[in-house]
């Protein structure tokens, strides 16, 4: 709780994700022993819309405690400037949405996005996986990549003709 007490000495408003409802629990145990100020939102929350405004709204240094499932999407809290992913989900692109909750218009501030890794985990396993997945992307769909490479009829080919080869479909299908 070291990082959540030095940005809220700061001032600063905090996301916190995790894909286990299990660790927001935890944290938010914590934060309720130590009175401190948060919100929550999971799958579960009933008042999702009231839990967003009232985060969004308060003057108050506070934490959102969010799952990444339910909280990571289709959300704009531009009144927090940090972001702290508790744990890594296996698709980098997830958890790049989740820290763009905090990038919208109206967002005033420079965001800090932290992602918590211990050495020598599976947590840091996944974080290379997640690497490799992203440096694949980018070899098929960047500009020197695979798809770059492609005149757009052989594109649209390879989208409409699925499993049909040379206008036949495929012996043993």
């Amino acid at each position: 709780f070291y990082l959540l007490d030095q940005l809220r000495e700061e001032g600063h408003k905090v996301l916190v994700f995790s894909q286990f409802v299990s660790m927001l629990e935890i944290i938010r145990t914590q934060l309720e022993v130590d009175s401190r100020p948060f919100n929550y939102l999971t799958g579960q929350t009933k008042d999702r819309k009231g839990e967003i405004e009232k985060f969004q709204t308060s003057k108050d240094p506070s934490v959102f405690l969010l799952s990444l499932k339910a909280g990571g999407s289709g959300l704009n809290l531009t009144s927090a400037s940090y972001v702290i992913l508790y744990d890594p989900w296996w698709n980098p692109a997830v958890e790049n949405q989740a820290i763009d909750r905090t990038h919208r218009i109206g967002q005033k501030n420079k965001v800090i996005a932290y992602r918590l890794l211990t050495k020598d985990s599976v947590e840091e396993k996944i974080r290379v996986l997640q690497h490799q997945k992203t440096a694949l992307v980018t070899n098929v769909l960047g500009d020197e990549g695979f798809a770059s490479n492609l005149a757009l009829e052989d594109l649209q080919f390879i989208l409409s003709h699925g499993g049909e080869l040379d206008g036949e479909a495929e012996a043993g299908a």
